[in-house]
């Protein structure tokens, strides 16, 4: 029997500060009903001045790990799918990696928007069937709200910040991932994005001022192709795997707006339990509302041993994917306290680790630096 990619832990991140509707009507010209009315949206979370994309994605992967019970010294791959990353460089899973002391691992970032788990999702799996990959941590992560001008009411309103993780696993068994489906359209790159702080437009005085490093976004065309590459990708999946919508257990869309999760849901017949929504109360979080999705379908009974799930977003890119996903375990209780501590101390020995090797290459450095000066100044002779 092939190797396949299963789903054996998850975990999800959110930041406590809670950002409702109500609250923003004391800075824009908006109203809890207007935003409600227009986007599905109640509230959103937002990053406290100590957190980041990369302490997010850092507590949702220990979060996943200790569900699956596994060392992150067995994980062999971590992707982090983010527009929000904690640098231009390194990668934000390198920060994850170095975190959780995962030191056989591989880490790599995907930008694909808010298609992004999905890709890194895609990417993961493939590395497991090709037999480079044995465990994988799939993260996504955002801190949006350090992007979104928070003057302008038709972007600003959407956002959120938070992260989710799922580790995957090889195993013989049937099930898992049975197939994924990625796609693009460069053409519609502006529809969607930040004009500045990249190659094209450097950070400068007149990049600030104008306010180009901030999340720019074309509404209505954004609605509209989201709507069509939700119910076209959730198609395609599941032609590619063999089976019909009317196999599906359970659709985990996308959480951007919840009048396009609703049409899409309609335009493929689903009802309104076979789909999971989270947008009410914690907004759009991009790469990571899928996998946070997902860990509240969990955590809520939702998900049961042999249900068809498809995953399935749409983001800026443009990008469009979905992943049929047979799950093979029935979800488990909360991790018990003596795990919880045998981990927490894992993760303390990771951080000691860290903190040691970059004395050591400290250290080094000074060392070679007093010997080079040392033989240049005649006292080798």
């Amino acid at each position: 029997m092939p190797v396949t990619a299963h789903i054996v832990g998850w975990g999800s991140y959110l930041p406590e500060k809670v950002l409702t509707n109500a609250e923003l009507e004391s800075t824009l010209d908006t109203s809890d009903e207007w935003i409600a009315a227009r986007t599905g949206i109640r509230e959103r979370r937002v990053a406290a001045p100590g957190e980041s994309t990369g302490t997010m994605a850092i507590e949702a992967a220990r979060r996943a790990l200790q569900v699956a019970a596994v060392e992150p010294s067995r994980v062999d791959l971590i992707i982090v799918a983010t527009i929000s990353p904690e640098y231009v460089f390194p990668a934000t899973a390198c920060l994850v990696q170095d975190a959780i002391g995962a030191r056989n691992a591989a880490a790599f970032d995907i930008s694909a928007g808010c298609t992004g788990f999905v890709y890194a999702l895609a990417q993961a799996e493939q590395a497991i069937r090709a037999g480079n990959a044995r465990l994988a941590l799939v993260i996504g992560a955002e801190a949006l709200s350090r992007f979104v001008d928070w003057e302008d009411r038709a972007t600003c309103v959407l956002f959120g910040d938070g992260a989710g993780a799922v580790v995957l696993q090889a195993a013989e068994n049937p099930g898992g991932i049975l197939g994924t489906y990625l796609g693009s359209d460069g053409s519609g790159a502006e529809l969607l994005y930040v004009p500045a702080g990249g190659a094209r437009l450097p950070a400068c005085e007149n990049t600030v001022a104008d306010r180009l490093h901030y999340l720019r976004m074309e509404g209505r065309e954004v609605y509209r192709f989201a709507v069509k590459a939700l119910e076209r990708s959730t198609r395609e999946v599941l032609r590619r795997v063999g089976l019909e919508v009317g196999d599906i257990s359970l659709l985990i869309p996308h959480q951007a707006n919840g009048r396009i999760t609703d049409m899409a849901a309609r335009a493929l017949g689903l009802e309104r339990h076979q789909v999971v929504e989270t947008v009410e109360w914690c907004g759009n979080t991009s790469a990571a509302s899928i996998p946070i999705a997902l860990c509240r379908a969990i955590e809520d009974g939702r998900v049961h041993e042999g249900d068809l799930l498809v995953l399935v977003g749409f983001g800026a890119g443009l990008t469009w994917g979905a992943a049929a996903v047979r799950w093979s375990r029935i979800p488990t209780a909360p991790p018990g306290r003596g795990r919880i501590y045998y981990y927490r101390a894992l993760y303390r020995l990771a951080e000691i680790r860290s903190l040691w090797r970059r004395l050591w290459r400290r250290l080094r450095s000074l060392a070679l630096s007093w010997m080079n000066g040392y033989y240049r100044g005649g006292g080798g002779v």
